[in-house]
């Protein structure tokens, strides 16, 4: 029986310097350090795409989150990540820069832990995604307020990763405001 090659990871160090690959799975389990990006959409009225993460997902199922996030591949840029897992998850095409990067560790429940070293991208579409459903159970576009008040009201319902680059993303967006 042919077995599909799990994917892996890059190793990186705290300057985000590559130290070597190691398959997905194992380094949540240990907890390693690794490379990582979350795609953030924006529309012309501000409000970003969320999505609702698939409820067969190995961890953090049916919870709220930012646009697509996923792990860069051997010799892929930040941005050529960001656009394949946009297409794959959201069914979408659209320029992305890169606005920050940081590290945060987030355990799960299930034993799992996210120790990455994440680019955050930001795109701008005012159209609708065509969701891949074994990725996404549902998507909705909400102003950057009202995702606040409803993450303070109901943390429960987002990622651990979102709940801590959402202040940050809030706080880069605001800046970019104020200086155009």
């Amino acid at each position: 029986m042919y077995r599909m090659k799990e994917e892996e990871v890059i190793l990186v160090d705290t300057n985000d310097r590559p130290l070597g690959t190691m398959p997905k799975m194992e380094a949540h389990e240990k907890a390693v350090l690794h490379r990582a990006f979350s795609v953030f959409i924006l529309n012309k009225k501000g409000e970003l795409l969320l999505q609702q993460r698939a409820w067969e997902k190995y961890h953090s199922p049916g919870l709220w989150t930012n646009t697509c996030c996923s792990h860069q591949r051997m010799g892929e840029s930040n941005l050529e990540a960001g656009h394949r897992r946009l297409q794959e998850e959201m069914g979408m095409h659209t320029d992305l820069r890169e606005l920050f990067n940081f590290i945060y560790k987030a355990p799960f429940d299930n034993g799992l832990t996210e120790h990455e070293l994440d680019h955050v991208l930001l795109g701008y579409s005012d159209t609708d995604p065509v969701i891949n459903p074994e990725e996404v159970a549902t998507f909705r576009w909400a102003s950057l307020e009202a995702i606040a008040v409803d993450m303070t009201e109901q943390p429960q319902q987002y990622t651990e990763w979102f709940k801590i680059i959402f202040d940050r993303f809030y706080t880069h967006v605001q800046s970019l405001k104020s200086k155009n």
